[in-house]
């Protein structure tokens, strides 16, 4: 009852489903193993931006470029305060309000965003304090710059002046002459009249929307593989079914009047069309 197994058929079904299901269970644990890298990225994220509260600044030249694990690590700079601008449209503690950011001019001539603070309510320059006169050294977590459209970053454009969207060079190349550090601080204490803005993890290192799109793919693959598998099996008991009756003489065969003229055997067409077909001289 099974020999059907061998015929052509069945062997291309077979070899499709040999190897149509490994490659659904290897894609899908390659796709777990990504949500699980994604989860202690996250963890260890956490847990350095735990520790990096506790350690010694170290000189901002030491930590530069910034990467996953410079990120969020304590930094200390010294220089002078010069231009000063309005972040717009963020968040703190659930209220929205506006960072001010202060250019801090090195010693090696270029400049180094600094968030001095975050104040509630709409961006106004007058509720931001003045920058502190003279040779000042800054202490804070060192940022990323920031990508517009990213962690709530806001790609707004058209604002006003003395205000950017973005803390990034590419941001604040149009608003200030200033050579830009790839970088940004975020001071440990705010000065006065604002609250000290907290550092964020590093990009790609939580758990966001694509974390969880490989753990919706995972499913997807493991789905995939087992709804091979029932097709597989559905197929086969169809053919048993049909193998049977057909052993029974339950399968009805065709009749031979429903058949295709061009199928029947030349002795059972119309004797009226043979004889017109004989008779015609050639």
């Amino acid at each position: 009852m099974y020999r059907f197994l061998l015929t052509s058929r069945w062997w291309g079904i077979n070899v499709f489903v040999l190897l149509a299901i490994p490659f659904c269970i290897f894609m899908g644990s390659w796709q777990l193993g990504r949500f699980e890298g994604r989860v202690q990225e996250h963890r260890t994220a956490t847990e350095q931006a735990a520790s990096d509260r506790d350690e010694a600044a170290r000189p901002l030249a030491d930590l530069l470029p910034v990467d996953k694990t410079t990120s969020g690590r304590r930094v200390t700079a010294s220089g002078r305060y010069g231009t000063q601008l309005l972040v717009p449209g963020r968040e703190l503690d659930g209220r929205n309000g506006f960072y001010v950011l202060t250019l801090l001019r090195t010693a090696s001539g270029s400049s180094l965003p600094v968030v001095r603070g975050w104040i509630p309510g709409a961006a106004n320059a007058s509720k931001a304090p003045a920058a502190p006169a003279g040779e000042v050294t800054v202490t804070g977590a060192l940022q990323a710059p920031e990508t517009p459209g990213d962690n709530g970053v806001s790609a707004q454009g058209g604002l006003p002046a003395g205000q950017t969207s973005a803390i990034s060079p590419a941001s604040l190349v149009n608003l200030v002459p200033d050579k830009m550090y790839d970088a940004w601080v975020t001071l440990d204490r705010a000065d006065a009249g604002m609250k000290a803005v907290p550092a964020t993890a590093p990009a790609g290192t939580g758990l966001d929307l694509k974390a969880f799109q490989n753990l919706g793919y995972t499913g997807e693959w493991f789905v995939f593989a087992g709804f091979t598998l029932f097709m597989w099996f559905r197929l086969l008991r169809r053919e048993v079914e049909f193998q049977r009756d057909a052993a029974l003489g339950l399968v009805q065969e065709q009749d031979p009047s429903e058949q295709d003229p061009s199928e029947q055997d030349p002795s059972e067409q119309d004797p009226e069309k043979n004889y017109d077909a004989a008779s015609t001289p050639v």
